[in-house]
């Protein structure tokens, strides 16, 4: 799918409700970024991205990033290592295998909130919300 085309058919305010709705749930944070270059390496490319918006430096290190590049159909989920420590590969697997199929179903707004309310239930199970907690990271739905 081209670019413009999926990003004129998501629906930013629903992604962004839904990044807050998880996140009210944990001290955890969660972003997402839409890439519009096609992404040889998905993983790669969101873990440059990951590091640019200081994804790193939370105080719990329990960062998510939904990275998704629609010009070369791919997508990544990455878990900074508090997160990973608790999950393993196993529930990433999940969560993309779940996405997956809502973005070849041609529900693209369904597959990114499917991946932030799976990654915000995992959040909110290892990193409870914390009294007079603050949001580390913006909500916004991240286009480059």
């Amino acid at each position: 799918m081209q670019p413009k085309h999926f990003m004129a058919r998501l629906d930013r305010a629903a992604i962004e409700s839904a990044i807050q709705k998880a996140e009210h749930q944990t001290s955890g944070e969660i972003r997402v970024v839409i890439h519009r270059s096609p992404a040889a390496d998905a993983v790669a490319v969101a873990r440059a991205e990951f590091v640019r918006l200081g994804m790193t430096k939370t105080r719990h290190r329990n960062a998510v990033l939904l990275f998704v590049a629609p010009a070369s159909q791919s997508f990544a989920l990455l878990g900074d290592e508090g997160v990973h420590a608790k999950c393993g590969d196993a529930f990433w697997s999940e969560v993309a295998a779940a996405m997956q199929k809502d973005f070849r179903d041609g529900n693209h707004t369904g597959a990114v909130i499917e991946g932030i309310q799976r990654a915000g239930a995992l959040l909110a199970e290892h990193f409870p919300p914390e009294p007079g907690g603050t949001n580390e990271l913006p909500d916004q739905v991240i286009e480059r």
